[in-house]
């Protein structure tokens, strides 16, 4: 029973990278006052970017830049929609959402002839398992073993950077100046922009933050998790990190405790396929598989409690004219 938790909750932690990823970036967009419902697109064109430029190349790393060009380039479309000329928010990232799925099927096809698809990558161009000092040699260690070797070592720099981009996250929004004037920008834009700091240039540095935190997302889903791109692989991972970010009513740490919730019904999902269940029999995979995305709309319903967004999220900041 222990092994078995313990492969769980290594399965959870891989699971929930990506939903991190991109919920810490949406953090940062909607802490300044832009709703992005376009995260899933923003991760879609990174993974096929990553997939593509890794594929071409041989280089991992190549990828990683690829992916964090692209979803960069989407997240500046976004702001220069909503910010700029105060577009609506909401139709702007459905957009992005149908631009990248698009997009990424249609070049997929053009570039490589295989459905959409990337070509398999090679060792070199995807990020490896990265074994921790001692991990081998204390395997055997009754509990600690386990837990050391198994579900702290083995996984992907972007595994690490997902969880290290927690505190850092925190620290950047509530113990810097930018941090700050982000967060007041959110809530009354007027009085930042009374106090002579351009209320554009923080919503911009915002979704550009955004952007680099969804290509890493992208990133980790075609070269690391993956060995490649496939069609619509983000798979709604985008919408699940947008309610992990309602759930936790917009700070970092909560939003890692949602995104490791979510990854873990994921992985008990996965557990669950081919299983015989007491009093039920085998479950249809279809009914597993729909199983978090059926508990994301239980807890967000009825265990959230009332978040409250960011007062000036949504709105267009127009400057008053004396």
């Amino acid at each position: 029973m222990f092994d078995t938790m313990i492969l769980v909750l290594d399965s959870t932690v891989r699971l929930a990278t990506p939903l991190l990823l991109a919920a810490l970036a949406g953090l940062f967009s909607e802490r300044s006052g832009v709703f992005d419902i376009g995260l899933e697109g923003k991760m879609l064109g990174a993974a096929f970017a990553a997939g593509a430029a890794a594929a071409l190349t041989g280089s991992a790393w190549i990828g990683l830049i690829a992916a964090m060009v692209i979803s960069v380039g989407l997240a500046l479309v976004h702001g220069f929609a909503c910010i700029t000329n105060r577009g609506n928010q909401i139709v702007s990232g459905v957009a992005i959402n149908f631009l990248a799925m698009g997009l990424t099927a249609l070049l997929g096809q053009a570039w490589f002839g295989q459905g959409g698809r990337t070509p398999p990558l090679s060792s070199g161009g995807r990020f490896r398992e990265i074994t921790l000092p001692f991990a081998d040699s204390l395997r055997d260690v009754p509990l600690i073993g386990g837990i050391y070797s198994e579900l702290l070592s083995g996984h992907n720099i972007l595994v690490y950077a997902a969880f290290v981009a927690v505190p850092l996250s925190w620290w950047i929004l509530f113990r810097t100046r930018f941090g700050l004037r982000l967060r007041a920008v959110g809530e009354n834009p007027a009085a930042v922009d009374t106090a002579g700091i351009s209320v554009q240039w923080l919503r911009y540095r915002a979704v550009i933050c955004t952007g680099i935190l969804c290509g890493f997302a992208g990133a980790y889903l075609s070269i690391a998790q993956s060995a490649g791109f496939i069609k619509d692989m983000t798979a709604g991972k985008g919408f699940i990190a947008l309610a992990a970010l309602i759930f936790a009513k917009w700070k970092p740490v909560p939003v890692m405790f949602a995104c490791l919730l979510f990854g873990f019904l994921d992985a008990v999902a996965i557990r669950l396929q081919g299983q015989d269940v007491p009093g039920i029999g085998e479950v249809p995979v279809q009914a597993i598989q729909a199983l978090p995305y059926i508990l994301t709309v239980i807890l967000l319903a009825g265990f959230i409690g009332k978040a409250v967004p960011p007062r000036a999220g949504g709105t267009a900041y127009v400057k008053e004219r004396t």
